[in-house]
């Protein structure tokens, strides 16, 4: 490749990452289930989609023969509603353990026990955001505020559905953190605010964000 090449290719990056910049999770969205988050930077994931991440300099993901999905969490502790209930809590992040676990194991091996040579990989649901298709509406944080800017009037507005995910792997052997990375998904449209959240209308995100986790490169 020739040195223009490269510097199109860089330019091009620079650009698209300012462009995503508004489409990742912001500092004051982050949760605190991750312990640092002053080293994450915005990138793309291997779909390209638009997130915030942090990788250790010598991570060497040939050293890892297996890998542990440890069901994800739901951080803060969340106060379910008439639109959102536990059980699709609950079925959410079963769902997202079992995708991982899917798309992983065409990578490595899969086990319920980390080892020296094991990936750990520890996440949290931080956010449910359903607001009003075309409104710039945003209450996020803490997760109990799952349907509050869908209470503004939505009327019979289609609901956007945004789903924010924390995400860090850790060594086996040194119980050490390797990579983190926060992101948000986009599922689909609810037809109202009386409308009731299912799994099914956020599994496009999660299925996503389990193929850019086999995919992942340092």
């Amino acid at each position: 490749m020739t040195f223009n090449a490269f510097t199109v290719l860089g330019l091009s990056s620079v650009l698209l990452l300012s462009a995503c910049a508004s489409k990742t999770t912001q500092p004051d969205q982050y949760s605190g289930f991750l312990a640092d988050y002053s080293q994450l930077q915005p990138t793309v994931s291997a779909s390209g989609s638009p997130v915030m991440r942090w990788v250790a300099p010598d991570l060497d993901l040939n050293r890892y023969s297996s890998v542990m999905v440890v069901r994800p969490v739901l951080y803060p502790a969340p106060v379910p509603t008439a639109q959102v209930s536990q059980k699709t809590l609950d079925e959410i992040t079963g769902y997202l353990q079992q995708a991982m676990q899917r798309e992983l194991s065409g990578r490595m091996r899969v086990v319920a026990q980390a080892d020296q040579d094991t990936l750990v990989l520890r996440s949290a649901i931080s956010a449910v955001s359903l607001s009003p298709e075309g409104l710039k509406v945003y209450e996020v944080v803490p997760i109990a505020l799952l349907a509050a800017a869908a209470s503004t009037a939505a009327g019979t507005r289609d609901l956007d559905t945004e789903i924010f995910v924390e995400l860090e792997a850790i060594d086996g052997r040194t119980s050490k953190p390797v990579a983190r990375v926060v992101r948000k998904g986009h599922g689909l449209n609810l037809e109202n605010d009386s409308t009731q959240l299912k799994l099914a209308d956020l599994k496009p995100a999660l299925d996503q964000w389990a193929k850019d986790a086999r995919a992942f490169k340092p």
